[in-house]
């Protein structure tokens, strides 16, 4: 979530962004688990078996009792230029496209951020509150009148990002973008995105937030809806199957979120040992109300509790401040959940 602040320099150190897997496992005997990186690159749920592709080159194919599909989401890019919100791979190439992303933030004169839900908008807004006076900084919205659809949240968020000198572009759908043939002032290609409008904008620096696509291609076609997410029933069990279990934004439902993800995981891990006890699983417990909470640059923000708004300051305190770094250690340790 801190990772819309971290594109700023000198905000975030890595250390607070990234902890060692290692420091979550410790707690634990190591004869009672096994670390694997890779890519999962195919299931088979009647077999209980994955197959997958180890750094190091070697393809494993692993059994299991009971699985956990947590592999989320990412968003379409440019190639060659990735985002560090919802980045895919190891440790050093989420580094390595963050530190990346902050460089071209720095030396850029244009930005460009594409989508307006509230990662659109968090991006849009640490731009704003740190570049709003010396770079121009444009927020394409699908929308032919607001950001956010029809929320409530919208006018606010609206609000928020103007005082800090984003521009917000209306009935702004991105069909493409690609590598232009021109250079920007600081030296560097520029990106030309093509609108459906059929109006070109060509920027230093083009940051896509929408189009969430699920990492769900090892899964097969007939556990996923029509748009690739997985689906569940009441007890975040997968659909056809007594022991495969999915959270996230590989489900989202009701919809993609840092708060319902939370919420999501706790009740998986529940629904595991009451299986395991030889007990029925239960309905996952979600948000006893909706909420929305938008930091808009590090000193503002834009909310709801269900129907309610909230005041931009509360929004602050309970997000912005701090954007949830001070949870990283708990999410190491388990404690939050």
């Amino acid at each position: 979530m801190a990772s819309v602040r971290a594109i700023i320099p000198g905000i975030i150190k890595d250390e607070e962004l990234f902890k060692p897997l290692s420091t979550a496992l410790s707690r634990y005997p190591s004869s009672s688990y096994e670390l694997l990186i890779g890519t999962v690159t195919g299931s088979d749920f009647d077999a209980k078996a994955v197959t997958v592709n180890l750094a190091g080159g070697e393809t494993r194919s692993l059994t299991y009792d009971q699985l956990v599909l947590a592999t989320g989401s990412r968003t379409p890019t440019v190639e060659g230029s990735p985002v560090p919100w919802k980045a895919a791979g190891s440790y050093e190439e989420v580094r390595s496209i963050l530190h990346e992303t902050k460089e071209k933030a720095a030396g850029a004169s244009h930005i460009v951020v594409a989508g307006s839900g509230p990662t659109g908008i968090e991006v849009a807004g640490e731009l704003g509150y740190e570049y709003g006076k010396t770079k121009k900084i444009i927020l394409l919205s699908s929308d032919p009148s607001s950001i956010l659809g029809s929320d409530i949240v919208s006018p606010a968020a609206t609000s928020e990002l103007k005082k800090l000198n984003v521009d917000i572009k209306y009935s702004a759908r991105v069909v493409s973008a690609k590598p232009s043939a021109s250079v920007g002032e600081n030296g560097k290609q520029q990106i030309d995105i093509a609108l459906e409008s059929g109006e070109t904008i060509t920027t230093d620096l083009y940051l896509p937030t929408m189009g969430l696509v699920p990492n769900s291609e090892y899964i097969s076609a007939k556990y996923l809806t029509a748009t690739n997410m997985v689906v569940v029933d009441e007890n975040l069990r997968v659909a056809g199957t007594d022991n495969v279990w999915a959270a996230g934004d590989l489900v989202s439902k009701p919809r993609a979120g840092f708060m319902i993800t939370q919420k999501q995981a706790a009740s998986v891990a529940k629904n595991i040992e009451l299986v395991l006890k030889g007990k029925q699983p239960v309905a996952a417990k979600g948000m006893p109300v909706d909420i929305l909470a938008i930091s808009v640059g590090r000193g503002r923000g834009a909310g709801r509790m269900g129907s309610f708004r909230l005041p931009s300051l509360m929004v602050w305190l309970a997000k912005g401040r701090t954007m949830a770094l001070q949870m990283v250690p708990g999410y190491v340790d388990g404690s939050v959940a």
